[in-house]
């Protein structure tokens, strides 16, 4: 028989990375059936009911609050998963007993008092005040943190312009400055191509294309994702702008975002005209006429984008890119070899991302043959009503606000897109699984070897019903990022996971699949 325990700790935070850390450790136990460690948010409180592992006691805790609610055997009480908690949390700080921890920004302003950049990763509720403070000492500020309302941002924005300051954020994900890798960030060369982008994995992207083929940065420089929102106007684009136009080490200069605001667009580009550097666009899905009426580079993915920057360093011919790295033959065998595997009735995408941008333009490439529910979908026809069950082709952000309040990133901790994994296998009209595993700093120590069980298990579960699961992936990174780009990529090809050299290619191959099944002809019945 199993029992719902669980324990309150009044006024108690702990940051993300902790959760994840008490989350992994409790559920080895083999009394445990079922486990939720985290602050008392909205959202971990509907996400408790919604796994039975709530009560009376624990709707009425704060988000100041922290909870662990199990599920459990007679035989395991909540005083030994605690217990167990504490150990946790005591190896946890005994691992930083010899790192100065700065408890306040003072504090850390007099331990190094050289320091021009504040990077703040707090709840959101705390990030605003903390960058307000920030900016007022005439620091630079990257927010990482999400949940900061777009009025704060707004503030803060105008507050940092006023003083010729950086305001990178909310929920900027990624920059590279000085060579400094912050927050997410792959290992890649120094070189003159500065990015500039209100897209944290596209970023990522991009700069691991343009290492690939050969080039480096010089700096990058993320705005958050709302920058380009009419309500922001814009403002750390443009400041970022003016300074990559300004450095004397930017010799071209690469803007990516989703589609901004039309007015706030003409803006940026008008801006980027203005430039004594050629500047290449990429608003993922969005206008080439606009991009080019400035006089800039558009793209026709983040891939594209990385090649054009690349060219114009090189000064060669500047040219679309949208095939293949392989030669065509090779891909249609691919395609003919997967599409023989399914049986009748399986005919679904699912893409379960940890990178929104990825997400995004997997969504943008494929949607115009076929109509993609998600959390962040194109058109609001597409919204799924509950993020939490696909619908069809399904493409989920498991970065998005929805999924991280008091939770990690999933490019921290990917327990969710595991468990997701998992629970769509079951679906028999699921024939392809879409997937990124993005490395560098920031990152899972190991983001494939993490799904690799999850993987074997779901290609498992469809074979045992006499069914073929098709996983197509992306690793993006390079062989210099802690974890490895060469061992990772052959781990998840020995599972069985088709591989392309960027995103753009794993989704345009999926694409060719999803369309030659939906022909039906090569089904094996």
């Amino acid at each position: 028989m199993k029992i719902i325990k669980h324990s309150i700790l009044k006024n108690t935070y702990y940051d993300s990375v902790t959760l994840m850390i008490i989350s992994k450790e409790i559920k080895k136990n083999q009394g445990i059936k079922q486990a939720l460690v985290g602050m008392g948010t909205d959202l971990n409180k509907e996400l408790a009911a919604n796994l039975n592992l709530s009560s009376a006691e624990l709707q009425e805790i704060t988000p100041n609050d922290f909870f662990v609610s199990v599920l459990t055997d007679e035989n395991t009480t909540i005083e030994d998963v605690m217990k167990e908690v504490h150990e946790i949390l005591s190896r946890k700080k005994g691992a930083k007993s010899n790192d100065y921890m700065p408890k306040t920004l003072d504090s850390a302003i007099n331990y190094e008092p050289d320091s021009n950049l504040v990077l703040i990763s707090l709840p959101g509720k705390y990030a605003a005040d903390e960058a307000e403070r920030a900016l007022k000492k005439n620091l630079n500020v990257m927010i990482f943190s999400d949940n900061v309302t777009i009025e704060e941002e707004k503030k803060l924005k105008d507050l940092a312009t006023s003083k010729g300051l950086l305001m990178m954020g909310p929920d900027c994900g990624t920059a590279i400055i000085n060579n400094v890798p912050l927050a997410f960030a792959n290992v890649v060369r120094k070189g003159h191509i500065g990015v500039l982008g209100a897209s944290g994995t596209g970023i990522q992207e991009i700069t691991v294309l343009i290492d690939k083929l050969g080039e480096g940065v010089s700096q990058v420089i993320g705005t958050g994702g709302r920058d380009l929102d009419k309500k922001i106007g814009g403002s750390m684009m443009l400041l970022g702008l003016d300074a990559l136009i300004n450095d004397p080490q930017t010799h071209v200069i690469l803007l990516v975002s989703k589609p901004p605001h039309p007015e706030i667009a003409e803006k940026i580009l008008i801006a980027a005209e203005n430039a004594n550097k050629p500047v290449v666009v990429n608003f993922i899905g969005g206008d080439k006429d606009i991009v080019e009426k400035y006089k800039a580079y558009p793209c026709l993915s983040l891939e594209d984008a990385a090649k054009k920057v690349v060219a114009l360093i090189r000064n060669e011919e500047i040219r679309d890119f949208s095939g293949f790295n392989q030669p065509i033959e090779e891909i249609n065998e691919i395609v003919k070899t997967e599409a023989k595997k399914f049986v009748q009735g399986q005919r679904y995408l699912r893409g379960f991302y940890t990178g929104g941008s990825l997400a995004g333009e997997t969504m943008v490439l494929l949607g115009k043959d076929f109509g993609i529910y998600s959390n962040i979908p194109l058109s609001p026809e597409y919204k799924l009503k509950d993020a939490r069950f696909s619908c069809k082709n399904t493409c989920i952000d498991f970065g998005d606000d929805a999924f991280t309040v008091g939770k990690p990133h999933p490019m921290i901790d990917p327990a969710a897109r595991v468990e997701r994994l998992l629970q769509d296998a079951q679906d028999d009209e699921v024939a392809v699984v879409l997937m990124d595993f993005v490395l560098g700093y920031g990152s899972h120590k190991d983001p494939a070897g993490e799904m690799l069980p999850a993987i074997i298990e779901a290609k498992k579960l469809m074979r045992e019903r006499g069914k073929y699961l098709s996983i197509i992936g992306y690793v993006c990174g390079t062989d210099k990022d802690p974890q490895g780009l060469t061992e990772s990529e052959n781990r998840l090809k020995e599972a069985g996971v088709i591989l392309m050299p960027s995103n753009a290619q794993a989704a345009k191959l999926t694409g060719l699949i999803l369309n030659k099944i939906s022909k039906g002809s090569d089904f094996n019945d």
